[in-house]
C-alpha cells in the first residue's frame, strides 16, 4: 500500500499548467491531501471551465502568466517557495501544433527550461516532475511497446517539440542536477488520458459530446488508430508516487518514468468512439477524409520500469476507465449534477480501490 496522504499533508506544492484538464485534478487531489498548492494557469486555457467549476480558484494561490516569462516564474517561485513542482504547463495538442508550429516548440521547450532554470537556483525545491507525452518516441513503424531508453523523435511538430524537452531534461539532470544530492528531477510520460472535464478542442470524447449534443454526426480523422487510453487520476497517482519517492531519494529515483495503461487498454479511435455512442444512446460517425498530417498510428508504452522500482501500476480498466469518464460528462451535463462533488467522489474511489491512502 502506498501512503501519499501523511506525505502531502502541509506540503508546499506549485502546480504549472493548472487551470488545464490534467492540473485541475492534480489541484483537486493535492488539496484533498492536505497540500498547501499553488497554481500557475494561462488566461486563454479552453480548459479553464473545469478548473473554476471546481472553485480552485478559491482554494489555491493562483497566478495567471505565461510560463515563458521567467522574470515572472522566478518571483513567483522564490514567494511561494515549494518543495515539490509538478510542471504541466503546455501546448498539448497534435493539431494546434500544426496550426502554431513556433508556439508549440516555444511553450513547451522554454517553458520546460524556465522550471529548471528556476529550480536549480532554490535550495527549496527538492522534487521536480516534469510532464511531457508517450509521443516523444521515435516511430519505428510497427507495433510496439517503448521502454524509458529507446530513441526518442516525432514527426509531427508536437511530438518533436516533446522529444526535445526530453533531451532538455537529461541535459540539466546530468549537468546540473546530478552533484544534488537533496534535489530531484525527472520526466513523467503518459499515454493518451481521458476523464471527465476536459472541454478542449480536437480531443476524442470532449468532440464526441459536443457531436452528440448538436445531433452531428462524429467526424474522426484516424479512426484505425490505436492508442493506449487510461483515467485521468491513473497517470496522476503515478505523478504523486514519483513526487514522492523522488522527494526522499533523489538519487535513486531521478530518470524518465512512463505511466502508460496494460495492454488491455489499448484500442483503436473507432472502438472508443462507438462505446461512447453505446453509452449516450445515440451518435453515428463521419470518417473525414485521408489527412496529409502525419501522426502515429501505434502507441504503446511498457510500464515495467514503473511497476518495479515504484511500485505503481494501473488500476482500472479500458472498460472502467471509460465509463467514469462518460459518466462524469453525463451527471455533470444531463443531470446537473456538482463537478466538484463528482470529481472528488471519483478521486477517493480510486483512492480506495489501488490501496492509495
Amino acid at each position: 500500500m502506498q501512503n501519499i496522504s501523511n506525505f502531502y499533508k502541509g506540503k508546499k506544492v506549485l502546480v504549472t499548467g493548472a487551470t488545464g484538464f490534467k492540473g485541475s485534478w492534480l489541484c483537486a487531489w493535492l488539496l484533498k491531501l492536505g497540500a498547501k498548492v499553488y497554481g500557475l494557469g494561462f488566461y486563454p486555457n479552453e480548459n479553464r471551465k473545469l478548473f473554476y467549476s471546481l472553485s480552485l480558484d478559491q482554494k489555491i494561490k493562483l497566478k495567471l502568466f505565461d510560463i515563458r516569462d521567467i522574470t515572472k516564474l522566478k518571483k513567483f517561485i522564490n514567494k511561494s517557495k515549494p518543495s515539490i513542482i509538478f510542471h504541466l504547463a503546455a501546448q498539448s495538442l497534435v493539431l494546434n501544433s500544426y496550426k502554431e508550429p513556433f508556439l508549440t516548440f516555444d511553450v513547451n521547450t522554454r517553458g520546460t527550461l524556465n522550471i529548471l532554470e528556476c529550480s536549480r537556483k532554490y535550495k527549496f525545491v527538492k522534487s521536480i516532475i516534469l510532464v511531457t507525452s508517450d509521443k516523444c518516441y521515435k516511430n519505428v513503424g510497427k507495433i510496439k511497446r517503448y521502454k524509458e531508453d529507446d530513441y526518442l523523435g516525432g514527426t509531427d511538430p508536437y511530438s518533436a517539440s516533446k522529444a526535445s524537452t526530453e533531451i532538455l531534461i537529461k541535459s540539466y539532470r546530468e549537468n546540473f542536477f546530478n552533484k544534488k544530492i537533496n534535489q530531484g528531477i525527472s520526466s513523467a510520460r503518459a499515454g493518451n488520458v481521458i476523464g471527465g472535464g476536459d472541454w478542449a478542442s480536437n480531443r476524442l470524447i470532449p468532440d464526441c459530446i459536443k457531436f452528440i449534443k448538436k445531433n452531428t454526426s462524429i467526424k474522426l480523422r484516424n479512426p484505425k488508430s490505436n492508442r493506449p487510453w487510461q483515467f485521468i487520476l491513473e497517470s496522476l497517482s503515478g505523478y504523486l508516487i514519483l513526487g514522492k519517492k523522488q522527494f526522499l531519494n533523489p538519487k535513486k529515483y531521478s530518470s524518465e518514468w512512463n505511466f502508460g495503461p496494460d495492454v488491455r487498454s489499448i484500442a483503436t479511435v473507432k472502438d472508443i468512439v462507438n462505446q461512447v455512442i453505446k453509452f449516450w444512446g445515440k451518435g453515428s460517425i463521419k470518417i473525414l477524409k485521408k489527412q496529409k498530417l502525419k501522426e502515429q498510428i501505434n502507441l504503446q508504452l511498457d510500464i515495467k520500469k514503473a511497476k518495479n522500482i515504484l511500485k505503481w501500476r494501473p488500476t482500472y480498466n479500458l472498460k472502467t476507465s471509460l465509463y467514469l469518464t462518460l459518466d462524469w460528462y453525463y451527471k455533470v451535463l444531463k443531470n446537473k449534477s456538482n463537478p466538484l462533488y463528482i470529481t472528488n467522489k471519483q478521486i477517493e474511489m480510486y483512492m480506495k480501490k489501488s490501496k492509495l491512502k
